[in-house]
């Protein structure tokens, strides 16, 4: 059975409506559903990381070159749209490991005092040491 097309007539032009769109890179539903908008820009953000991986891993560079390569490509990739976007705390949770999975690999682990074993950053020690606005307060 074929999806019954909604067609609308202004003037002397006819609308079809659509349950979603693709216009410049950006998909737009017609419920204005961001979910998958918000995990296509996370895919689209995690692609551009892997493609500077070299350059995020290397020993040669500093945090603060590697944190300006983050915000330069991989935070505007993330971002393109997001003027539409109203989030709920599930997208902004997504939002934020997106961003502490990058901070986790330029500031690299910390070695504990008390064990001297290495362990992995947490998100307060993330905040402290990476001082520029979270995508979150960007956002809004």
């Amino acid at each position: 059975m074929q999806d019954e097309v909604t067609v609308k007539k202004i003037d002397n032009s006819s609308f079809e409506r659509v349950e979603d769109l693709k216009n410049l890179g950006t998909n737009l539903t017609y419920q204005n559903f961001i979910q998958e908008e918000i995990k296509s820009r996370l895919n689209s953000g995690n692609a551009s990381y892997h493609s500077v991986q070299n350059l995020m891993s290397s020993i040669l560079l500093s945090k603060n070159l590697k944190i300006k390569i983050y915000r330069t490509i991989i935070l505007l990739v993330v971002f393109y749209g997001y003027e539409t976007w109203s989030l709920t705390l599930g997208e902004e949770g997504r939002l934020r490991v997106c961003q502490n999975r990058v901070l986790w690999r330029i500031f690299g682990p910390k070695r504990d005092e008390g064990t001297e074993e290495w362990r992995k950053l947490h998100n307060e020690e993330l905040s402290e040491l990476y001082t520029l606005p979270n995508v979150i307060r960007v956002i809004k």
